[in-house]
């Protein structure tokens, strides 16, 4: 089975790193990421300048294509389905993010762009990504969680192509309190605008830092995170009942086990 994996924090991430190593037991895996940080730019593509690709160094023993482009997290999964992979993907992994993608905050993540991408060309896609914890420390022993719900979904190979977004609290996997099934809650952050004098000029740095505080509701992905729970958000524009390829109660019941 062929994986594209994919992110928006560029090729040093470590999260990219963690997961690309359990991934790279179940299938073979393409590296294909920004060539730098490109963190809130959606599912946005670059049209009006040409894009380079560079071969890179592998972390990973048993993954020797890694490839960066110069360009944005949607533009990895075009260039490596179109150029890098010759059409040949069965499954597009985004992540895992460094911070969590809750909420209607989904469509301004690279990291569900990119697999949002993948789905357009009709392939199963999964965004994955994990919350700080209250430190500002992000943890990977959830890597194994990512990489068991990518070999789901490739042995599942649903007729109606997924499209599902990952959130895994800060957490040991001992210390995981359970599996939901949930749907996209409000925003869970705004932005704060930061003023800064430099001489003469000011500038005006804008952060995607301010937790909005509200009640959430039980089912939605806000919710489950907020009491450590993996939160898993089918996200695609199908019914439900057209969508039984997708097992919940059998996705869940393995997750349970695995997280035990």
């Amino acid at each position: 089975m062929n994986i594209l994996l994919t992110n928006d924090d560029g090729i040093h991430s470590e999260g990219l790193w963690a997961i690309a190593e359990t991934l790279s037991d179940i299938g073979s895996v393409t590296i294909v990421v920004p060539d730098r940080d490109q963190s809130g730019m959606g599912s946005s593509t670059t049209l009006l300048t040409p894009l380079t690709i560079q071969k890179n160094p592998s972390r990973v023993s048993k993954i020797t294509e890694v490839y960066t482009v110069d360009g944005r997290p949607g533009d990895c999964v075009i260039v490596g389905k179109e150029v890098l992979m010759n059409d040949n993907i069965d499954l597009v992994v985004s992540g895992i993010n460094q911070g969590a993608n809750l909420g209607l905050d989904v469509f301004n993540s690279g990291t569900f762009g990119a697999a949002l991408h993948g789905y357009f060309r009709s392939i199963n896609s999964i965004a994955v990504s994990v919350k700080y914890d209250e430190r500002g420390v992000i943890n990977f022993p959830s890597a194994k969680v990512g990489a068991h719900i990518a070999k789901y979904v490739l042995d599942l190979n649903p007729e109606n192509k997924l499209l599902l977004n990952i959130n895994l609290p800060p957490c040991q996997l001992d210390e995981i309190q359970g599996v939901e099934m949930t749907t996209l809650g409000g925003r869970a952050f705004a932005e704060n605008v930061e003023e800064i004098q430099n001489g003469r000029r000011t500038h005006y740095w804008i952060k995607h830092n301010r937790e909005v505080e509200m009640k959430w509701p039980k089912g939605c992905d806000v919710d489950a995170i907020n009491r450590d729970c993996i939160s898993i958000t089918s996200v695609y524009p199908y019914l439900p009942e057209n969508n039984s390829d997708l097992d919940k109660h059998q996705i869940l019941s393995e997750l349970e086990n695995l997280i035990k």
